[in-house]
């Protein structure tokens, strides 16, 4: 019965989303680039860190890290309505500043990469009899080592429509995975049977974890970037709607399995969601790894187009975005043979925490311009909790 329902859950997600009214919406195409890096940024590991880490107050946590991602997403969007104004709308001091910012993203881009793969790569092994971290890595590797040979001979534009594809296929996986968790929740209540586990850090530890998992409600940003296809209105509005999707998923996905499991249940790893998942539902866990699949090839292929594009722009033509491709990779593989997949997500949320730092800076200063005050503080508040990040944030252990 359990298996039905999750696969007309499912389905039901997918033919929604096959809908042609919604498939052909100007702003449901533009919010699908957002949304597919917000979700496939932390959906798979967001679950056992917060679950082993934070115990019953993991739905709080993860309310907070929604919050702080809403609020350096709304100061993108003011600085997105600043353009909206025209070129000298802006002092010389932002657009230097927005210099430093697309520099400050392409580092991220470099390690997001990494995050993505090396997800990519445990997840590809993990219902194999090669569960293990070095088989991992060199699953890993040679996607890299694909990606390149892609970018370097044809171009990512044929591997880029598969990003569309990929969000409807994690989305409806996910509605799967909802309805199979709020199942079993149900039957846990109705039997006293709800985990209500006390959390393993706290104080300081605590907050520099939380700091540490940025990367995982990131991805907001990529709305900022879609100038050649949407107007500013359609980014902003695209960029907002995804922030709220993701929120709904986070807190009901997190409120849900926050109190389903123990702490030995939920054990820190790469994988640690599918040993969960197996406890519900035994389809839940191969369908979880086609999502990760789907989902974490895309958006690599994503960001490595993007930092190629960001390089090769900030450079003034001089690196061309096939070096460009080449540098990513080997500092993509670099990291994945020298650092685990925990320290990586806080390596990408520092670098990513630093980008909301500057463009936070940015929408500062455009306040103070308009004589704005009070949003002007609030702006060099976030500019401050982003370098906070940047220098604090430490990995899952």
């Amino acid at each position: 019965m359990l298996n039905v329902l999750i696969l007309s859950a499912s389905l039901g997600t997918a033919a929604l989303l096959l809908w042609p009214r919604l498939a052909r919406s100007t702003l449901w195409r533009a919010t699908t680039t957002p949304l597919a890096s917000i979700i496939g940024s932390g959906f798979l590991v967001l679950g056992p860190v917060l679950e082993h880490s934070y115990g019953v107050y993991a739905p709080f946590v993860m309310g907070l890290l929604c919050l702080v991602a809403y609020a350096f997403g709304g100061a993108i969007r003011f600085n997105i309505t600043r353009r909206m104004e025209g070129p000298g709308s802006r002092s010389t001091t932002e657009e230097r500043l927005e210099t430093l910012a697309s520099w400050a993203l392409t580092f991220a881009y470099v390690i997001s990469v990494a995050y993505y793969l090396n997800l990519f790569g445990a997840f590809a092994v993990s219902l194999t009899p090669f569960d293990n971290a070095t088989a991992g890595r060199l699953v890993t590797t040679a996607i890299f080592a694909v990606i390149l040979l892609t970018g370097w001979l044809r171009g990512f534009h044929a591997l880029e429509r598969m990003e569309q594809v990929s969000v409807g296929i994690k989305l409806a996986i996910i509605a799967g995975m909802l309805a199979g968790l709020a199942w079993y929740f149900e039957g846990k209540l109705n039997d006293g049977g709800l985990v209500f586990e006390p959390p393993t850090l706290t104080g300081w530890p605590a907050i520099t974890l939380a700091f540490g998992l940025i990367v995982t409600v990131q991805g907001f940003e990529t709305a900022r970037y879609l100038g050649q296809d949407y107007d500013a209105r359609t980014r902003h509005r695209a960029m907002r709607l995804a922030q709220w999707i993701a929120t709904a998923i986070y807190l009901l996905y997190i409120g849900l399995i926050a109190y389903l499991f123990t702490v030995d249940e939920a054990q820190l790893s790469e994988t640690a969601i599918i040993d969960m998942m197996k406890i519900v539902a035994p389809i839940l866990p191969p369908l979880l790894v086609a999502a990760a699949l789907a989902a974490q090839f895309s958006a690599a292929v994503a960001d490595t187009g993007g930092a190629g594009g960001l390089v090769h722009e900030l450079t003034g033509g001089r690196i061309r975005v096939r070096m460009a491709y080449a540098i990513l990779v080997a500092a993509g593989v670099a990291l994945t043979w020298v650092a685990d997949i925990f320290a990586i997500i806080a390596y990408a949320s520092r670098a990513f925490a630093l980008y909301y730092a500057v463009q936070s800076a940015i929408a500062a200063l455009g306040a103070r311009e308009e004589n704005d005050t009070f949003r002007a503080a609030a702006y060099w508040a976030l500019t401050a909790l982003g370098l906070a990040c940047a220098a604090l944030g430490t990995p899952a252990e």
